[in-house]
């Protein structure tokens, strides 16, 4: 079997940060662990985020930017990168997709998906 090559893995933890929220504010923060993993057959750099946040009031943000956590990390076949970051929602549950934009070393651009993840308050039980 002969693998991608171009192919970026993205796996995603996420924990709700209790003591920088304010439920009676509708102000709940989350911080989420991405780990991306290479595992095409070519080398390739993280240029571009696109991260689509829904809370469960339907609201929707989106946020596009350079890079993740001031970095534009390069990835060789094999290589793990790690980064956590964070973000803060008016409703104790919501969900986050996107995609990182890539750029191969060979000069092919690419998408590696983000899947959706979910984003809980432990309160907020479904």
């Amino acid at each position: 079997m002969q693998r991608n090559k171009y192919a970026v893995d993205v796996e995603v933890t996420t924990r709700y940060i209790e003591d920088q929220s304010e439920p009676s504010a509708g102000r709940y923060v989350f911080a989420y662990t991405v780990t991306m993993t290479n595992s095409g057959s070519v080398g390739a750099q993280l240029l571009t985020r696109h991260w689509i946040i829904t809370d469960a009031a339907s609201s929707v943000q989106e946020v596009r930017g350079e890079g993740v956590v001031g970095e534009k990390p390069r990835l060789s076949p094999g290589a793990q990168y790690r980064y956590t970051s964070g973000t803060v929602l008016a409703t104790p549950f919501g969900t986050m997709r996107g995609s990182y934009q890539m750029l191969a070393d060979d000069g092919t651009r690419f998408d590696a998906e983000i899947p959706a993840f979910t984003l809980r308050a432990q309160q907020a039980l479904h």
